[in-house]
């Protein structure tokens, strides 16, 4: 195999977030869901026999060292392979949105250079490589949409029973963005929200599913950037009830009305989208070995 091309990279939406409590090492507890959804990057890889890595900006100017070239670059250490890569780069997903595009990359990536490679690792192989480079990383390489506890690791598929309905959704990430460490430092976040259970998520109507619970990063995230409350406050006047995603900025409002986005706010980037039911690229890696 000389090349795979065209290979997706799904962000994901948060339907709630919840912090339940902080660890003695500082890190906090949570409960979320996460969703996929079909806003995607895009990715190509074509093999270089000299292990040399390198990527192709398609569409905007990505960091020098992304967290693709992060993740080729652990893969390489962690089998020893000298195989290397030219990986191009299309870039959609918003950066600092809180849709977990870096992370959702690197899980792509990982699953891609496996198959290009012939590396043969087992899914629990690359989630631990995936982990150290971000706490998003294994979720997006296990595929499904799930219910996650812990500071993240504690990923449990929302399937059968309990898998989420298909939703439309109206998403708007702001021109400012976010630094994730400044609003989980802030003394204002709330820490202690009763936990909830997953059955009672699943019960909920799909109204309700799609407003569970709230975001608790959300009120220290507008005080730190009004842009966040500017969109907000622009789907109210499009009579949409939205909320944030993750970390922020995006918001995003469950919605299957078309949306007229000439009013925006001035430089926001914005899409209508749909949940997915498990990620394109499951079933890449073996489950075990």
């Amino acid at each position: 195999m000389r090349a795979i091309h065209d290979v997706p990279a799904p962000a994901k939406l948060n339907l709630f977030l919840h912090i339940t409590g902080r660890r003695d090492d500082g890190y906090h507890l949570l409960q979320s869901v996460f969703m996929l959804i079909d806003w995607c990057d895009t990715l190509q890889f074509e093999l270089r026999e000299d292990g040399g890595l390198s990527r192709e900006d398609l569409t905007v100017e990505l960091p020098p060292d992304d967290l693709v070239l992060r993740a080729a670059r652990a893969l390489q250490s962690f089998t020893g392979c000298g195989k290397g890569a030219h990986i191009g780069v299309a870039k959609q997903v918003p950066a600092q949105a809180g849709m977990g595009g870096g992370s959702s990359d690197a899980a792509s990536c990982l699953l891609a250079l496996n198959r290009l490679w012939g590396l043969d690792l087992a899914l629990p192989e690359l989630e631990r490589i995936g982990l150290a480079l971000g706490a998003d990383v294994p979720f997006f390489l296990r595929g499904h949409n799930a219910w996650v506890e812990g500071i993240g690791e504690d990923i449990a598929p929302l399937t059968g029973e309990t898998a989420l309905p298909h939703g439309r959704f109206a998403v708007l990430k702001p021109s400012a963005g976010i630094d994730t460490r400044t609003i989980f430092s802030s003394p204002h976040l709330k820490r202690d929200t009763s936990a909830a259970k997953i059955m009672g998520f699943a019960a909920a109507t799909t109204e309700n599913k799609f407003e569970f619970g709230t975001n608790d990063l959300q009120p220290v995230a507008q005080a730190l950037c009004p842009e966040v409350t500017q969109a907000i406050e622009w789907f109210a006047s499009q009579g949409l009830k939205a909320r944030m995603t993750g970390s922020g900025s995006a918001v995003f409002a469950a919605t299957s009305q078309d949306i007229d986005w000439s009013s925006a706010p001035v430089g926001s980037t914005h899409r209508q989208c749909g949940s997915l039911d498990i990620h394109p690229l499951a079933g890449w890696a073996s489950s075990a070995r």
